[in-house]
């Protein structure tokens, strides 16, 4: 790849993210950066940033912007001569504006997903919450149910992926996340995608990614209805 791409990938809980991810890391060779792993390794590195994080995710309370930027931004400086992919990061306007100091993206990736496609899947979600690998009881079930594939540990389901907590958690995250895409929007590096199914949706991001990473051409906004 001659030049640089950065691009970061946005979407509500339960619409496919880390899927899709996953996709593109692996067609495209870019480095995937989950914010969810490098809070999970942050914890278990017991640093003093990872005892902030452990207070809150313990909590079930979002990682607050200082803390968020102050353990993301440091590994994106390490990261200047590669391309890579960011999942959950930046979440919010004020992380959105901190990165911008630091380094430009080249395309945003917006998953709009109906509100009852997503409920479906985050009933069925479960987790290995030390490694944050998720499982889907009715597309990616574990071979021994209730238990994690590699570790053979128990899984469990979060509070807040059960119906009652969803509506709340989508909520806020529309209130949070349209700050950050009408920025990206005004900066012509946004591309929104909607539909039900990962597997429909990704041969638009996989056409679109191919498209812009041979040719680059300027940005515009486009949404993509499979």
């Amino acid at each position: 790849m001659a030049k640089l791409f950065r691009a970061a990938i946005m979407g509500p809980p339960g619409s496919g993210k880390g899927t899709i991810s996953k996709r593109i890391a692996q067609s495209f060779g870019l480095q995937y950066l989950s914010s969810g792993h490098y809070l999970r390794e942050s914890i278990a590195a017991n640093t003093e940033a990872g005892a902030q994080v452990r207070t809150y995710v313990e909590k079930s309370m979002l990682v607050p912007d200082h803390v968020m930027t102050s353990l993301m931004l440091p590994r994106l400086e390490q990261l200047t001569d590669q391309s890579w992919l960011l999942d959950g990061f930046p979440r919010t306007l004020s992380q959105a504006n901190a990165m911008n100091n630091l380094c430009q993206l080249d395309m945003v990736i917006s998953l709009n997903i109906p509100f009852e496609t997503l409920k479906e899947r985050l009933s069925a979600r479960w987790i290995h919450q030390a490694s944050g690998r998720v499982y889907n009881m009715g597309f990616n079930p574990p071979r021994v149910q209730g238990k994690d594939d590699i570790t053979g540990e128990p899984l469990i389901q979060h509070d807040d992926d059960k119906p009652e907590a969803l509506m709340a958690r989508l909520r806020h995250y529309k209130d949070v996340a349209k700050p950050v895409i009408d920025l990206y929007k005004s900066q012509g590096i946004l591309h929104s995608f909607s539909g039900t199914d990962t597997d429909r949706i990704w041969p638009y991001i996989n056409s679109l990614l191919s498209t812009k990473m041979h040719t680059q051409p300027s940005g515009y906004v486009q949404t993509q209805r499979p």
